[in-house]
């Protein structure tokens, strides 16, 4: 089957399908944002977009943040993200609106983790007391930290928290210029790989929801297609469960990754489509919470107005 994919990739059939445009491509085109290729090569792995009446556009992101900040200003239609991410944008103004959920599977350690170097004595949060934190702002890595230390009985301000992209943490904790850094696959799995430890594992404090967040314009003028794509990219989900090893091949040569961090990264990141009900929508309460104790929010915006379920 993974042969079958590659030829896929090559073919000009696929690439008139996926192949990125300019512009907002018109009313055939989807434009989805990826974060570090996930999302990209889990539909071209599993071969969900195959006959898919209309083009997709596809642009990388390195965090939620950025494709965010896209997603709100109309230059992707629709993308994945983590619900911390989602509702920090939310409450900061973003008119995007969460249209699918998903949710993890794998309960293993490190999908979401406060992470120290391998010569670091640190073994809590309660040892990073004072210490510097990097993560991007508005991150389930920052809600991690602000959740773990409210958790542990300290204040928002017992770590000194650094906003860094992605990269620049890496290289960071590396060098020392840290002291941890909260983060999500598939970083953990690389750092982890590399002997960085885990000093606070995310699973006590996330219950691993993930949304397809879209433009206000998307589920107005492409709503069909959206549609379409989201059914396809559940498939793709319940697909990767049974496939892992496919999947992890084609993110690693979407990504770059070395396979077996792809492969960690797909282990660990494994996800079911679920709905957008009452009960998911109360337990985003927490994430709002969070944000909000921590001084990040003046006057939140009803969560519920945050879900358009497509």
């Amino acid at each position: 089957m993974l042969s079958r994919r590659h030829a896929i990739l090559t073919s000009g059939a696929f690439l008139a399908l996926a192949a990125c445009g300019k512009g907002g491509g018109g009313a055939s085109t989807l434009r989805v944002g990826s974060q570090k290729g996930g999302t990209k090569a889990l539909m071209l792995a599993s071969g969900a977009l195959d006959g898919a009446p209309y083009k997709i556009e596809w642009s990388d992101f390195p965090a939620a943040q950025n494709l965010l900040e896209a997603i709100g200003s109309d230059a992707v239609d629709v993308g994945l993200v983590g619900d911390g991410p989602f509702q920090f944008a939310y409450q900061s103004g973003s008119p995007a609106r969460a249209v699918a959920a998903m949710k993890a599977t794998s309960r293993e350690p490190g999908a979401l983790a406060v992470i120290v170097g391998k010569t670091s004595p640190a073994r809590s949060i309660r040892d990073l007391a004072g210490k510097r934190i990097a993560t991007t702002r508005g991150s389930i890595g920052h809600y991690l930290v602000l959740r773990a230390l409210a958790e542990a009985g300290l204040k928002p301000d017992a770590v000194k928290l650094t906003f860094l992209s992605p990269s620049d943490s890496k290289a960071a904790l590396q060098t020392g210029a840290i002291e941890g850094w909260s983060t999500w696959v598939p970083y953990t799995a690389a750092a982890l790989a590399e002997g960085a430890r885990i000093v606070v594992d995310g699973r006590q404090f996330s219950q691993g929801v993930a949304f397809d967040v879209a433009s206000a314009s998307a589920v107005a003028q492409k709503r069909a297609i959206l549609a379409d794509f989201l059914a396809r990219e559940a498939k793709a989900l319940a697909w990767s469960n049974d496939h892992g090893a496919d999947y992890a091949k084609i993110l690693s040569a979407e990504t770059g990754l070395p396979l077996p961090v792809a492969t960690a990264t797909v282990r660990l990141n494994s996800r079911l489509r679920v709905p957008i009900d009452a009960p998911l929508i109360a337990q985003q309460q927490v994430i709002l919470d969070t944000f909000r104790n921590a001084g990040e929010f003046v006057s939140p915006r009803p969560i519920k107005d945050a879900f358009a379920p497509v």
